[in-house]
């Protein structure tokens, strides 16, 4: 019997292996959750394309968004560099709580997105990270597509539950 959730969509990634850590099977995680903290508490990892379920023995954070790993039945520096490059994941229901101005990425393909006067604007289709904010990808009804910012001067309510996205569109956005 296999710890790993029953489907994709349980887990989130969490970071990329990185380049083994000194000599003893220890390794660095380049992490993309902004809490990093939370793996102090997880107990199995969700590793590479297969998901393959590694126990973590221990994780520290090393650098701002690198943490080291150690992993069960990684005993050397060749052991775990075979890891190198592959995703990490953990079951959702394991990840830090959100805060109310947060959400998850995978949660936003399929909002409706509408104005605060009603008028539909179109369905998320994908996000993009640029790193100074995520943008959205929303297909129009009439065909094409626009770019939404999410920042708060566009985006005025966020309901994931209703599947519904409000903005507020600047000037030439819906264009």
């Amino acid at each position: 019997m296999s710890d790993a959730p029953n489907g994709h969509d349980d887990l989130l990634l969490i970071g990329t292996i990185g380049v083994p850590f000194g000599t003893r099977g220890q390794v660095k995680l380049h992490a993309l959750t902004s809490h990093p903290e939370q793996l102090q508490r997880i107990k199995t990892l969700f590793v590479g394309d297969d998901h393959a379920p590694i126990g973590l023995r221990r994780a520290f954070q090393h650098k701002p968004n690198v943490l080291i790993l150690t992993l069960d039945g990684f005993e050397s520096r060749s052991a775990v560099d075979a890891l190198r490059g592959a995703d990490v994941f953990i079951p959702e229901n394991e990840a830090a709580p959100l805060e109310e101005d947060e959400y998850f990425l995978h949660d936003l393909p399929g909002l409706r997105v509408e104005t605060g006067g009603g008028e539909v604007v179109g369905i998320v289709n994908e996000v993009i990270e640029t790193g100074a904010n995520d943008v959205l990808v929303v297909d129009r009804p009439e065909g094409g597509q626009v770019l939404i910012p999410m920042i708060h001067a566009v985006v005025k309510s966020l309901d994931i539950p209703a599947g519904r996205l409000v903005i507020e569109p600047m000037e030439g956005l819906l264009r």
